[in-house]
């Protein structure tokens, strides 16, 4: 079958732009042939478009699909584990349809979660990081940075439901920290442009803070120091804020010798998660959505193959809140 995929023009080196993206056709065939209805988009995708990218993962090449997570429905079926119909979540990137075996698409339940999207979430990262990770229990004063992202508007709500005493969260706007507090529940939250980290949180937590989920890096990760009590975990995540220039800069090593000197334990941690981690966060997420104790927070945007990269943009750009993802048009029959 003919279909449309956004691919790679040139590995990124600065900060990318919608000319490094094409919207080129190919020929897709395999044992399933799954149409694309959702698209989920992550900022580390950036990493990913890089030459010198940094983490594990081989790099995307200039002239191929880019993206990962994606939602699909089943067209055609020559495998007796996938019917036609059927709700599958694949890693096939940005495309209208893919194809390939059955066994490299996973089947959902299409009544597991009021909306299909919620499976593109990055709850898995944001679970594995507060509830095994950090191993957040009752008491804990908890510090989440990026809090109105993809990753850190579900930990901090996580870290709530796990029986934290107080949930902060650094945010870029008035507007993020008024979503933080009012519809995520976080007990305080301030725009980090207003002043140092260290002396918001010596306002927010004057105990100091006992836990600190680190998905930027940077200030934020020196002001979470110098306000941690001895003894306090450090789940890192993520450097955002240095997310430009070589990749020594963009994921700088934390400083370990003022962590000892604090009696903080660092505990930086992979988004590569098996199993297990994901079918843990999904019982605890329909655990809690249904006791009404949890949001989902995420932006969907309506819009076509073509619109992928530009919406991909936005997201490094700050533009939306929570977790991201783009929704196809549904074909006419």
């Amino acid at each position: 079958m003919i279909t449309r995929e956004i691919q790679l023009t040139a590995q990124v080196t600065g900060s990318p732009t919608i000319d490094h993206f094409t919207v080129a056709t190919t020929e897709v065939d395999g044992e399933v042939l799954v149409r694309t209805d959702q698209i989920g988009l992550a900022a580390t995708y950036l990493e990913l478009m890089r030459a010198d990218c940094a983490i594990p993962v081989p790099a995307w090449r200039p002239g191929q699909r880019v993206g990962v997570a994606t939602i699909g429905t089943v067209v055609r079926s020559d495998s007796p584990d996938l019917e036609v119909g059927d709700l599958v979540q694949s890693m096939t990137g940005w495309s209208e349809y893919s194809a390939g075996p059955a066994g490299s698409y996973v089947k959902l339940d299409r009544t597991l979660f009021a909306d299909p999207g919620y499976h593109l979430g990055q709850g898995p990262t944001a679970y594995h990081g507060m509830a095994e990770v950090a191993a957040v229990s009752a008491g804990d004063v908890v510090f989440v940075s990026g809090a109105a992202g993809g990753v850190g508007s579900l930990a901090g709500q996580i870290a709530r439901c796990l029986g934290a005493t107080r949930v902060i969260g650094s945010a870029g706007s008035p507007a993020k920290v008024d979503y933080l507090v009012n519809e995520l529940g976080y007990d305080a939250a301030f725009d980090y442009h207003d002043g140092s980290t260290a002396d918001r949180l010596r306002e927010l937590a004057p105990e100091g803070i006992s836990v600190f989920f680190d998905v930027v890096g940077g200030e934020q990760y020196q002001g979470a120091l110098q306000a941690a009590r001895p003894g306090a975990r450090f789940a890192l995540c993520g450097s955002l804020s240095t997310q430009l220039g070589g990749a020594a800069q963009r994921f700088p090593q934390p400083d370990r010798t003022a962590a000892d000197a604090r009696g903080v334990t660092l505990l930086p941690f992979s988004c590569h998660h098996t199993p297990d981690q994901i079918t843990a966060w999904r019982e605890h997420f329909r655990t809690w959505l249904g006791e009404g104790r949890f949001v989902y927070p995420q932006t969907v945007v309506e819009g076509g193959i073509e619109d992928v990269p530009r919406a991909f943009l936005s997201l490094l750009g700050g533009s939306y809140r929570g977790n991201v993802s783009v929704r196809m048009p549904t074909p006419v029959s």
